[in-house]
C-alpha cells in the first residue's frame, strides 16, 4: 500500500482516547435532534412561526443527507482529521448561531449550518475508528459507538426538559460546544496528523448533481402533504438528476463515488441494508409509541419506555455482534439479525388493544437486537472490504442509504396509515391525535371509543404488514454477502 493512503499510526494507548472523542462527537449530533424537539414548544411560544415548525427538523436533516456522501469523499481526498475539524467547526457555529435567533427563519437557517457540520460527524468519526482499529476489533469499537445512539435516545428529551424549565432555551444548542471542543482537542492531541497525499481534485459536478438528486427526493418524501401534486415534480428531478450523476460518476477520473466501490458484493449488500434497516426502524419508532397511546390507551412515559427497549437491544447487540461475526461469518450474523428485524415485526402484528406492554416491549428490544446485529455487521463488513483510499466514501455510502431508508420508511408507512385511516374513519378529523389526548378519550362514550380504536388498531396494523415486508429485504441483502467471509487480522500498528 503507497504511502498516500496509509493509514495514521496510533499507540494502542491512545486508541481510548480517540475512541472516546468520537463518541463524544457521535453524542453531540444525535442527541441535537431530540434535545431541540423537547424544547421546540418553548422556543416556538418565544419566537412565534408555528407553521414554519417542520422545517427546522427537515432543513437540519436534509443538510446532513446531502453532505454524508460528500464529507465521506473528502475524507479519503484530504484526510479524515482535516475533514472531521472542517464538519465539526461548522456545525459548533450553527450551534452558538441557533441560541442567538431572533426568529424561526433565521433558526431555519442556522440549523442549516448546524446540518452542514453534522454530515461530516457521523461518517468521519466512524470511519476514524475503523482506520485505528483493526478489523477483529472494529465491530466491537463501532458497538461503542452504537451504544451512544440509545444514550441520547434517551438522554436527549430528559436533559431538553431540564434545561427549558431551568434554563434559557439557548442552553439547548449551547449545550453542544463544550463537548464539541473537548472531542477536537483530544484528536488534535492524540491522533496523528494525516500522512501527505497527492493533489485530488473534488468532483463539483457529480456532487451538484447528488446534492440536486437527494435534495429534490427528501424534500418530496418528507414534505409531500405541503407540496401536493408538485411533490411528483420533485421525484421526477430526483430521478433525471440520478440517471446524470451515473454518467458523470462513470467519466470522471476522480468520481465521488468510485466504481470499485459496486464491484464488491459485500459492499453491495451493505448498502441495501442500510436502506432497509431505516425503513424498517421508522416502523417502530414513529409508530409504536402511537399504538401503545392511541390504541392500548397507556401513557407517555409507557410509550417511551417501550420505545427505550430498542435502543437497549441495539447497543447490546451490536457489542455482541464482533463475537459472532468471529465464530461464524459476515454473512450468518447479518441473517440472524434481519431473523430478529423479521420476528419483531410478527410480535407487531400480534398486537390488539388488550396485549400487555410487554409484548410492545418484547417487539421493541427483539427489532432493536436485529438491527444492532445488521447495522453493524453491514457498516463492517462494508469497512473491511473497502481498500483504505475509499474507507471514507464506503463508510458514507452506508450511512447515507441508512438516512435514505429512514425518509423513505416515514413516507411510506405514514402514507399507508393515512390512506387506511381516510378508508375507515372519513369523516373523522386526526383520529389518532384524538385517541392520544387524554382529555378527549374521556369525552368519548364506549361505542364510539371502542369503534375509533379498532379502526385506528386496523390501520397501524396495516403499516406495520408494510414494515415486516420491508423487514424480509434484510434477509436478501444478508444473502449477497459471500459464504464463509469474516474478519481478518492484520498487523498491529505502533505509534
Amino acid at each position: 500500500m503507497n504511502q498516500t493512503n496509509a493509514q495514521p499510526l496510533v499507540s494502542h494507548k491512545h486508541r481510548p482516547l480517540i475512541l472516546t472523542a468520537c463518541m463524544l462527537s457521535m453524542f453531540m449530533a444525535a442527541v441535537e435532534v431530540t434535545i431541540v424537539a423537547t424544547a421546540m414548544p418553548t422556543i416556538i411560544a418565544d419566537l412565534g412561526g408555528f407553521s414554519l415548525l417542520g422545517w427546522v427538523f427537515a432543513v437540519y436533516l436534509l443538510t446532513q443527507a446531502i453532505t454524508v456522501p460528500v464529507y465521506g469523499r473528502l475524507a479519503d481526498l484530504y484526510g479524515c482529521r482535516k475533514i472531521f475539524f472542517i464538519g465539526t467547526t461548522l456545525f459548533l457555529v450553527g450551534s452558538i448561531l441557533c441560541g442567538f435567533a431572533p426568529s424561526l427563519t433565521w433558526m431555519i437557517i442556522f440549523r442549516a449550518l448546524q446540518g452542514l457540520g453534522a454530515g461530516a460527524i457521523t461518517p468521519i468519526a466512524t470511519t476514524l475508528i475503523a482506520n485505528v482499529y483493526g478489523p477483529k476489533e472494529r465491530a466491537k469499537a463501532q458497538g461503542y459507538l452504537a451504544s451512544v445512539w440509545a444514550v441520547s435516545a434517551i438522554v436527549g428529551p430528559l436533559l431538553g426538559a431540564f434545561i427549558v424549565s431551568h434554563f434559557p432555551w439557548a442552553l439547548v444548542f449551547w449545550v453542544n460546544v463544550p463537548i464539541g471542543l473537548i472531542a477536537i482537542a483530544i484528536l488534535a492531541r492524540y491522533l496523528p496528523a494525516d500522512s501527505q497525499r497527492k493533489q485530488h481534485q473534488l468532483d463539483l459536478a457529480g456532487t451538484g448533481l447528488l446534492t440536486l438528486c437527494v435534495a429534490a427526493l427528501l424534500l418530496a418524501l418528507l414534505q409531500a402533504e405541503v407540496f401536493g401534486y408538485w411533490a411528483l415534480v420533485l421525484v421526477g428531478v430526483a430521478i433525471i438528476s440520478a440517471y446524470l450523476l451515473v454518467r458523470q460518476e462513470r467519466r470522471t477520473p476522480e468520481p465521488l463515488f468510485p466504481l470499485a466501490l459496486w464491484e464488491s458484493k459485500v459492499i453491495v449488500a451493505g448498502n441495501i441494508g442500510g436502506l432497509v434497516i431505516g425503513a424498517t426502524m421508522m416502523g417502530i419508532s414513529a409508530f409504536l409509541p402511537t399504538f401503545v397511546q392511541g390504541v392500548m390507551g397507556g401513557t407517555p412515559l409507557q410509550a417511551g419506555t417501550t420505545l427505550a427497549m430498542m435502543s437497549i437491544g441495539w447497543p447490546l447487540a451490536s457489542m455482541f455482534s464482533g463475537h459472532l461475526m468471529q465464530a461464524t461469518s459476515y454473512r450468518a450474523t447479518a441473517l440472524i439479525g434481519a431473523l430478529l428485524l423479521v420476528s419483531g415485526s410478527m410480535i407487531l402484528l400480534m398486537l390488539t388493544a388488550t396485549s400487555g406492554l410487554w409484548w410492545a416491549r418484547l417487539a421493541a428490544l427483539t427489532i432493536g437486537a436485529g438491527m444492532g446485529l445488521c447495522n453493524t455487521t453491514f457498516l463492517v463488513s462494508v469497512q473491511n472490504a473497502a481498500d483504505i483510499s475509499m474507507r471514507g466514501i464506503a463508510t458514507a455510502s452506508t450511512l447515507f442509504t441508512r438516512m435514505l431508508g429512514s425518509a423513505i420508511g416515514t413516507a411510506l408507512l405514514g402514507a399507508t396509515l393515512n390512506l387506511n385511516l381516510e378508508h375507515r374513519l372519513p369523516d373523522i378529523i386526526d383520529p389518532v391525535q384524538q385517541l392520544m389526548e387524554k382529555q378527549s378519550r374521556i369525552t368519548m362514550d364506549s361505542v364510539q371509543l371502542s369503534a375509533m380504536t379498532n379502526s385506528v388498531a386496523a390501520s397501524l396494523h396495516w403499516v406495520f404488514i408494510v414494515a415486516a415486508v420491508i423487514s424480509l429485504f434484510a434477509l436478501a441483502a444478508g444473502t449477497l454477502i459471500p459464504a464463509g467471509e469474516r474478519p481478518k487480522g492484520e498487523p498491529q500498528r505502533e505509534g
